[in-house]
């Protein structure tokens, strides 16, 4: 079975979710791969602009953009699986 969204075809729940709400979630969540700490920094400056953004629109009775932003700012309390391994020693629990 074939999903669309607004006419572009989702493949898999994360692109459903980004067409069907318009967030990126990399950009609030981060991405799955390495990224430097400018490049994460940056990301992280951009993400609390637009939240910013959505929930002025959501304050101003955007009831879309006050939802967005809810979801936008749960992803940003998430941490990919791979950045949360690499903060912590093998075996000890600790972080490193």
């Amino acid at each position: 079975m074939r999903t669309f969204v607004a006419g572009q075809e989702a493949h898999g729940d994360i692109e459903f979710a980004e067409l069907a709400l318009g967030i990126d979630v990399d950009l609030f969540r981060g991405p799955l791969k390495f990224e430097t700490d400018d490049d994460r920094e940056a990301r992280e400056d951009v993400a609390r602009e637009v939240l910013r953004d959505l929930r002025e629109m959501g304050e101003a009775g955007d009831e879309i953009a006050g939802w967005d932003a809810l979801y936008a700012d749960a992803l940003t309390r998430t941490v990919p699986f791979l950045r949360a391994a690499r903060s912590y020693r093998p075996g000890t629990g600790e972080a490193a």
